[in-house]
């Protein structure tokens, strides 16, 4: 099982595919809590407890208790005609879920991710996806062994890839975005068709990972829409 934190989030997982399992609440949440689902257990806690369990700095008053879910099998079909992201030991959890809360804006329903990629169901990445764990598939598999199969073009994040500006996305795909300092690993970027870059124009280095991703979602939503 994992936590979902927050009355919102814990709403999100309520009334998705996910079995919630108990809701621990403060007495100030009852009225809103009983009108979400006779299925769940409902324990009401003091505050302090609420301060005991919560992995916040500034606990909110409501928490859930979730089944980690058993995914089927990745669906190679399912993939065909849409966007996926593909993430390659992507490491630190608030990136993980600022990413997982960007696929699901701009209607990305998979993510296919390493196996040394961060679990997650990681408190942190939890709470980072706002919610939207609830709507994103994310898969966890070996990507050297499964992008050749899945029979899509591969685009990859690299800082000497195409102008992403000048780049003919197309309508379906695999966008590839690697580990945070170290990008993405040699095994994977010889499975890439396509390597993109989204142009500098200051000094810095690099981009935050989830920036990037970001960026990139919302130009191959821009190409979709022409």
């Amino acid at each position: 099982m994992f936590l979902v934190e927050g009355y919102k989030s814990v709403t999100e997982f309520i009334n998705s595919g996910y079995q919630v399992d108990t809701v621990y609440h403060t007495p100030t949440i009852v009225p809103k809590m009983l009108n979400l689902s006779r299925n769940i257990n409902f324990q009401e806690i003091s505050m302090k407890d609420i301060e005991k369990i919560s992995t916040l700095k500034t606990p909110q008053d409501v928490i859930g208790l979730v089944k980690i879910p058993k995914w089927p099998q990745l669906n190679y079909n399912s993939l065909k005609n849409r966007f996926s992201l593909v993430l390659d030991n992507v490491q630190d959890p608030g990136n993980m879920g600022t990413i997982i809360r960007t696929a699901d804006w701009f209607g990305i329903a998979d993510i296919i991710c390493s196996e040394d990629t961060v679990d997650v169901y990681n408190p942190k990445v939890v709470q980072a996806t706002m919610g939207s764990l609830a709507r994103v598939n994310v898969h966890y598999t070996s990507l050297a062994q499964v992008l050749p199969q899945i029979n899509l073009p591969v685009f990859g994040a690299m800082l000497d890839g195409e102008n992403i500006y000048n780049t003919g996305f197309g309508t379906e795909g695999l966008l590839v975005m690697g580990n945070e300092g170290n990008g993405i690993s040699p095994d994977i970027e010889r499975l890439i068709s396509t390597k993109i870059t989204i142009p500098r124009a200051g000094e810095a280095e690099s981009l935050n990972v989830a920036i990037a991703t970001a960026i990139l979602c919302s130009e191959i939503k821009r190409n979709s829409l022409k």
